[in-house]
């Protein structure tokens, strides 16, 4: 074994390396390998980042599994009201993986100023409302207060206070609906915060104000909410837990995971996997096939040296490792260099935003990145693995070389 790192530390130190036909095709194989991590470094970063991003704020409108009525089904807003005195309420101890559960309703009005109007749905929202995707979300003023006496405070979004021209403190008289030929209500609600998720869909519509304004307007009870947003502590089990609480909800409920009812849109997320995955194949061979290429030269550039050890006394395996543990080399060189590069553009774009998006189309405003140690071990070891398995092959013309032969090689 010392004999054989004692070859491969002349192999890649000696000063005839550096001068060999050798060189220029070594560094592109390194330089294809490099490339090759940033691109799957790359790729997994802002796949899974751009899921998980889309995912937590489709989850921040409606939670992971929604609970309602069977007549709510097709509505975006509640049309038969549910009893809040429920088993699963306020603590769902029946499913396991259920991290919070918060009763909410919706009804449709229209936001009128003096210059626009626009159609909206007021989501009520009361105490046992989690705020933590909102905190994310706000850019100006503050989270309305539900805790105490019914209040008028609102949260809206970006896009509506640019549309209609509203800044935080500005009264917005919101136009309700009634049935037959009632006139409609009026509630005077105060801008207290302003939001922006960067989901178009979701911030064209959604006002936040209390709940008890969207029961004293529908003429329900106390105790009656439009439905209830379940969220869980690992998105991964969302369609097993949602059988769940399907199971052990009463059967005058219904439930239905964002999965079904975003069906398109995690339809289209689920494509990022496939497109990592043809990354990452690609990336690989191209690397692996350089490296072949890179080893196939080495071994003819040392077809001498090859002779002299065969006539030595070496043997084909321990003749190939030589080479192998260059080509090992030459790969670890290459994934240096490629997490070095890559986990820099990462960390860049991760805290300075340097490459936007556009939110209509990606429903997020710059390319989000998501860090984690799993893929990049993955990334590493796996590249490492398969470009050695492929390099095993090509390594087997070392043993039809014949040392006689060799030896005389020029």
């Amino acid at each position: 074994m010392n004999f054989e790192f004692f070859v491969v530390k002349r192999l890649i130190g000696g000063k005839s390396h550096k001068s060999s036909i050798s060189a220029p095709i070594i560094k592109i194989a390194i330089a294809a390998i490099a490339i090759g991590v940033v691109m799957m470094l790359v790729s997994f970063a802002t796949g899974l980042g751009l899921q998980e991003k889309i995912r937590d704020k489709i989850a921040a409108f409606n939670g992971h599994i929604n609970i309602s009525n069977y007549d709510n089904n097709s509505s975006q807003v509640t049309l038969t009201p549910v009893d809040k005195d429920q088993e699963f309420y306020p603590e769902f101890n029946s499913v396991e993986g259920v991290s919070h559960v918060q009763a909410v309703a919706t009804k449709f009005g229209i936001i009128r100023t003096e210059t626009d109007f626009e159609g909206v749905v007021v989501k009520g929202v009361g105490t046992d409302y989690d705020w933590s995707y909102f905190e994310e979300f706000l850019v100006e003023g503050h989270l309305p207060d539900f805790d105490n006496k019914l209040n008028d405070e609102v949260l809206i979004s970006a896009y509506l206070a640019n549309r209609l021209q509203l800044n935080v403190g500005d009264k917005v008289p919101t136009y309700f609906l009634r049935d037959g030929s009632e006139r409609p209500l009026t509630r005077g609600f105060v801008v207290t915060g302003i939001y922006d998720s960067g989901f178009m869909e979701f911030d064209k519509l959604y006002v936040l104000a209390d709940i008890r304004h969207i029961q004293r307007l529908n003429r329900w009870e106390e105790n009656e909410v439009g439905n209830f947003e379940v969220f869980l502590n690992d998105f991964n089990e969302i369609d097993k837990k949602g059988q769940e609480v399907y199971e052990n909800t009463g059967s005058f409920l219904d439930t239905q995971t964002i999965n079904q009812k975003y069906y398109s849109i995690f339809e289209w997320l689920a494509l990022f996997d496939f497109n990592i995955a043809l990354i990452i194949g690609i990336m690989i061979l191209v690397a692996g096939i350089n490296m072949i290429t890179a080893l196939l030269v080495l071994i003819l550039e040392r077809t001498q040296m090859i002779g002299i050890l065969k006539a030595l006394g070496g043997n084909d395996w321990s003749i190939r490792k030589i080479f192998l543990y260059n080509a090992g080399y030459l790969i670890i060189k290459g994934l240096f260099w490629g997490n070095f590069i890559g986990l820099g553009i990462l960390l860049l774009q991760k805290y300075f935003k340097l490459i936007p998006l556009n939110p209509e189309t990606y429903y997020v405003t710059e390319v989000p990145v998501y860090l984690s140690w799993d893929y990049i071990l993955a990334v590493n070891l796996g590249t490492l693995t398969l470009c050695m398995l492929m390099l095993i092959i090509p390594s087997v013309i070392i043993s039809k070389i014949s040392p006689s032969r060799a030896i005389k090689f020029e």
